[in-house]
This record gives C-alpha cells, structure tokens and sequence, in this order.
C-alpha cells in the first residue's frame, strides 16, 4: 500500500507540474491578434444548372508575431443579413508572421439564395446600401484552426 501511494502522489504531483503549462499555452493562444482578410478579387466560374459561382481571393495578413499554418478554408458570405453563398477549398499553406498570403475559395450561390437577395433588396435599395458579413475559417487541427470576420456596408449605385 505504502507504493501505491507514493505512486498517486507522483502523479498528482506531475499533473501540478503540467497544469501551469497548460494554462500558459491556452494563454497563449488566446492571445493572439485576429487574421486581418479582405478580398482582393472576384471571377466568374462556370456554375452547374441555376447555381452561380464564384472564385473569390482573399488577402489574408498575419500581424501575430507566429506564422499560422492551415490545411482547409471555409467561407461563408451574408448579404443583408441573409446568407448567400459558401465555399470550401482544401488548400494548405501558411500566413507567415507579420506576413501576408492570397487564397482563393470557390464560392456557390444557390439560384433559391438569389431569389431570397433579390426580393430583399427593395429596402436595402432605398437606403442606398447593403451590409455584408464574411466569415470563415483557416482549418489548422485540434488548437490551431483560426476563425475571420469582416464586416461592411456595400454602397449600391442610385
């Protein structure tokens, strides 16, 4: 018995060892500045039946002093409060520190969320504006997939 308590007790004193560094890499993590992504292009790509789509370039900037590596992206794009398209692509790479990269996510727009935005757009076409959300995800694995935002208003021609 007396082992088996030595043996509990250097465990518990190991896992008081390890939380501290855990602790410390959560910190860490948490401590990161959001990914800075803008879109620098959009082209036209053959769609399948009513669906349009789209190539969308995102420019994506790093200001963190650690470079983020990625397998994946996700993209999801709201218009006037509505989603309009999604996209996926399976790139890999990485947004170096205090650096920059260009992705591109093929982007789908249903012909029923086309619809949905055209009928909405009598409001938004009296204020002259339309507020657009893009969000999406840069896939890293377990502690490393790193979530964007980008908000704004479109100004639509009177």
């Amino acid at each position: 018995m007396k082992t088996s308590m030595s043996t509990e007790s250097r465990r518990r004193a190991l896992l008081a060892g390890l939380l501290p560094l855990f602790l410390s890499a959560c910190a860490t993590l948490a401590s990161r500045d959001a990914l800075n992504v803008t879109v620098a292009g959009v082209e036209p790509m053959q769609g399948e039946g009513l669906e349009l789509r789209f190539l969308v370039k995102l420019r994506v900037q790093n200001p963190n002093d650690a470079s983020v590596e990625f397998n994946g992206v996700a993209l999801e794009l709201e218009l006037n409060g509505k989603t309009l398209a999604s996209g996926v692509n399976d790139q890999a790479g990485t947004v170096p520190r205090f650096g920059e990269t260009l992705l591109e996510v093929p982007l789908t727009v249903s012909a029923f969320a086309a619809v949905r935005q055209a009928m909405g757009l009598s409001g938004a076409a009296d204020r002259g504006e339309m507020p657009y959300v893009l969000s999406g995800k840069l896939a890293g694995g377990l502690f490393g997939t790193v979530r964007f935002k980008s908000s704004g208003t479109l100004k639509l021609p009177k």
